[in-house]
């Protein structure tokens, strides 16, 4: 069991940062791939960033690459989500979710149904 807990949410101005940080609750976390989705009012769940159990790969949608960065520190059971130049449109809850890896290393292609695990997700509203 997976047990995910995120914090960081708020409210920012268009332009603006936010750094989204997702706490685990294992004693196997170097065995799960984290990614980071979203839902908007009204849309269906997306997924923003994904990396792998390792760390050493991850994978962006295309409307967040070069703005959003994924990493992890598996010594803490921590990952992060920095989130630069926020637009409106970035507005939504986040939710971390976990995928167990059962061998090497391996990050999925971070859509939702790939996920075993999920936290109960926080708001981000970009508004001015």
């Amino acid at each position: 069991q997976l047990q995910l807990v995120e914090s960081g949410g708020g409210l920012v101005q268009p332009g603006g940062s936010l750094r989204l940080s997702c706490a685990a609750a294992t004693n196997t976390f170097k065995y799960y791939a984290i990614g980071w989705f979203r839902q908007a009012p009204g849309k269906e769940r997306e997924g923003v960033s994904c990396i792998s159990n390792t760390g050493g790969r991850t994978n962006y949608a295309d409307s967040v690459k070069g703005r959003f960065t994924i990493s992890r520190d598996n010594a803490n059971n921590m990952v992060y989500l920095q989130m630069n130049s926020l637009k409106p449109e970035d507005t939504g809850i986040y939710y971390c979710a976990g995928k167990t890896v059962y061998g090497g290393t391996y990050v999925p292609e971070c859509r939702p149904g790939d996920m075993d695990y999920w936290g109960k997700g926080i708001l981000v509203t970009v508004s001015s």
